[in-house]
């Protein structure tokens, strides 16, 4: 276990933020994270995978937590579903690919997708038709507020969009993901609703995981940046769902894109909307919308600061909510 007093978060967070936070522990096991004395931490605490969908707004007070719990373990009979336990620190790729390997199903959709398995499951992550909580079957956590183990069923982790138990007020900040328990597939369960990756694989049948991943890839680079490159924190607002009554007056002939909801609503892709606001490209400073996919705002200069990227969301809020009349929400979690 490494614990450092005033540490520098900047590799911390994929957006690339210049702050630090009072304490940083990384741990190896859950027995270190269990034996750790919590009320002598710097306050309050915050758990963070790589760091991959926040934006510190500044310095953290308290103490930033990090798991190393590194595992992946399958619970293999020889039957047509395979059970596979994930330790929360695994970095989420890094899992889809060795599941693709062994020809699973279920995870290769959210390839490429930056995080880590705990976050992922906290966040719900999704991506082209898919969301991690499809192939979640339990959640094992820590409870800091119990200071014991628990464990959540799939149900019991109240899986929305980008939404679960443990982004909601009685969950956020009590519970720290352990690990996580994924049922994939050996029978053939292609998903193909999103156009890009339907017609990228057209006429290849029959398809492997390994070759959807492969799509997906290509197409998530060639529309977002890689936080190697550019700083930023990935999709940056949360596709918005609206009345039918809002979207015949967003787009009166019908012709924006959107996703009929089972419910009746209908989402509108946020991206096309600050398109259509004539963001794409826009600056505040060293934050920018990134060119390419307008749902993103980089860290351009390698220097932008947490006000600049503040100031940037605020102006896209505001021209959205005025031309369309829809208030966006932010993804990305601000810290």
């Amino acid at each position: 276990m490494r614990i450092q007093l005033n540490y520098d978060l900047s590799a911390q967070n994929t957006f690339r933020m210049k702050v630090s936070c009072a304490c940083w522990v990384e741990y190896e096991t859950v027995k270190e994270l269990e034996g750790l004395n919590f009320d002598r931490l710097p306050q309050p605490l915050l758990h963070v995978g790589e760091g991959s969908n926040l934006l510190f707004t500044k310095d953290f007070p308290g103490t930033v937590l990090h798991s190393n719990i590194e595992y992946i373990k399958y619970v293999d009979m020889g039957f047509e579903e395979v059970p596979v336990m994930v330790g929360a620190g695994v970095v989420w790729d890094h899992f889809v690919a060795e599941t693709c390997r062994h020809g699973l199903w279920g995870a290769e959709n959210l390839s490429l997708i930056p995080g880590e398995v705990g976050a992922a499951a906290v966040q719900n992550i999704g991506a082209y038709g898919a969301e991690v909580a499809d192939i979640i079957s339990g959640v094992v956590c820590f409870d800091l507020q119990e200071r014991k183990r628990v464990k959540f069923s799939r149900a019991e982790c109240r899986y929305g969009y980008r939404d679960s138990l443990f982004k909601q007020p009685e969950g956020k900040g009590r519970y720290v993901v352990t690990s996580v328990l994924f049922r994939l597939t050996r029978k053939p369960s292609p998903r193909l609703e999103y156009k890009g990756i339907r017609e990228a694989l057209e006429g290849r049948e029959p398809l492997t995981p390994q070759e959807v991943r492969e799509a997906v890839i290509r197409i998530r680079r060639q529309k977002l940046p890689d936080p190697e490159e550019i700083g930023s924190a990935g999709s940056f607002f949360k596709n918005p769902v609206v009345s039918r009554d809002d979207f015949a007056r967003i787009s009166p002939d019908g012709s924006a894109p959107h996703f009929d909801q089972p419910d009746g609503t209908v989402k509108v892709p946020a991206a096309w909307l600050i398109d259509q606001c004539g963001f794409k490209g826009a600056r505040e400073g060293g934050a920018a919308v990134y060119e390419r996919q307008p749902l993103v705002i980089v860290n351009a200069s390698g220097e932008a600061t947490p006000a600049e990227v503040l100031a940037l969301e605020q102006r896209i809020i505001n021209g959205v909510r005025e031309r369309f009349g829809v208030t966006l929400h932010p993804e990305v979690d601000h810290i």
